[in-house]
């Protein structure tokens, strides 16, 4: 798919990569401003830089324009997003980028990396109750949907999330979400003004092999293939497609 196919399926799409390190990261002023100073070298539209609470630092263009880009270090976690980008590309670039300066600028070896997380997300507006949405899409005729005969029982509580094996020996694991943010204590007052959206993520992760030197950007490439066909194999056909259509039926009532 492309990704303007992405983009025509729901409201926001996201694609976000995370290196988790083993150690924590430098915090020494100049590192850390050196670092960004390089990135926005190549991207010299991001030019919002602060920090959130004691140990995140973060580099991003301006949100209001609804597509741009943003970086994060935390204590043990390099952050690489872009929000609704215009290719596929143009959000691995920034990625790669991040991936080709982390053992330089940031000392992250391959031995300090734990795992790699790819991630495309989508967000569908909708101001009614989420969980509705998700039961009656996703739960169809399982067991789950049995619960909901019970008589006066309805769903005020449902953000399904399984992990699955991608490979034989279980280094590479994929991570499926859909998260409702109607509040399970108050279903009832979401308004028509609420902008919250149900969000639905798959996470391809890697985790290194003891055995073999782990290779960032390799598996960065791996990953992300793998994100591409599992996308249109299995989460647009049985989990977006199922929600865009059980949101419009919702709208139309």
């Amino acid at each position: 798919m492309t990704m303007n196919s992405y983009s025509s399926l729901c409201d926001d799409f996201y694609l976000d990569m995370h290196v988790n390190t083993e150690l924590d990261l430098p915090t020494e002023r100049d590192t850390i401003l050196s670092f960004f100073e390089r990135i926005r070298k190549q991207f010299p539209t991001m030019g919002s830089f602060y920090r959130r609470g004691n140990s995140e630092f973060c580099l991003e263009e301006d949100r209001n324009l609804g597509q741009y880009r943003w970086i994060s270090l935390e204590t043990d976690r390099i952050g690489s997003g872009v929000v609704n980008p215009s290719d596929l590309e143009a959000a691995y670039c920034q990625d790669r980028l991040i991936l080709e300066l982390a053992p330089y600028m940031l000392s992250v070896s391959p031995l300090d990396i734990g795992s790699l997380d790819v991630t495309f997300a989508m967000d569908f507006d909708y101001a009614g109750s989420h969980d509705e949405v998700i039961a009656e899409a996703l739960f169809g005729q399982s067991a789950f949907s049995s619960l909901l005969e019970w008589p006066g029982a309805r769903p005020i509580g449902v953000s399904p999330s399984i992990v699955i094996a991608l490979s034989e020996d279980d280094y590479t694991q994929g991570l499926i979400s859909i998260e409702s943010k109607t509040s399970v204590y108050e279903p009832r007052k979401k308004d028509e003004d609420d902008d919250e959206a149900i969000t639905l993520s798959l996470t391809v992760r890697q985790y290194p092999k003891p055995a073999e030197r782990f290779d960032p950007l390799k598996s960065f490439e791996n990953q992300c293939r793998l994100a591409q066909e599992f996308m249109a194999e299995r989460i647009v056909p049985h989990f977006v497609q199922p929600l865009i259509e059980t949101i419009a039926q919702r709208r139309l009532t």
